[in-house]
């Protein structure tokens, strides 16, 4: 998926933003210059052992609490993906690049309450060295994720 033609064709209001190659969604945040709060990090999840894979989004300032993503899944066992199996799912991004559309990957997407709370979020592209700004609203119009608490400081 080429994401910039993605969500065009979708007619979404988007700004695409160039900086320097950052390679986690802290530096993304700071050469942004935009709170962690408001900068989406993307997490590939594994649920009962591949059985089922998962997309968790959530702010750049928060990790993945994997017994609250457990209690949603119905209490799976869950881990977290490898950089090669994250450059499986999405051979159309530079390695480690993991867009928020997990429906675009066959991928259930999970959105912590607290990113879903921002009226603006910003992500990256299809590489490290481009971001993607846009309202929430329109994100979540387009991708339906799933909004759940799993995140923690």
């Amino acid at each position: 998926m080429e994401l910039k033609q993605f969500l065009a064709q979708r007619q979404v209001d988007f700004e695409v933003i160039e900086h320097p190659a950052t390679y986690d969604a802290q530096r993304l945040a700071h050469s942004v210059h935009r709170p962690g709060r408001q900068v989406a990090k993307t997490v590939l999840l594994h649920a009962d052992h591949d059985f089922v894979e998962v997309l968790a989004v959530l702010p750049a300032d928060c990790k993945v609490d994997m017994q609250k993503v457990s209690q949603a899944l119905g209490g799976a066992e869950i881990e977290l993906a490898s950089e090669a199996q994250v450059a499986e799912h999405c051979p159309d991004c530079e390695v480690g690049v993991l867009p928020p559309f997990g429906s675009q990957y066959g991928l259930q997407t999970l959105v912590d309450e607290s990113l879903a709370r921002q009226e603006e979020i910003v992500f990256e592209g299809n590489s490290h060295d481009e971001a993607i700004r846009m309202s929430f609203e329109d994100y979540r119009r387009l991708e339906n994720p799933t909004i759940i608490s799993f995140s923690r400081r």
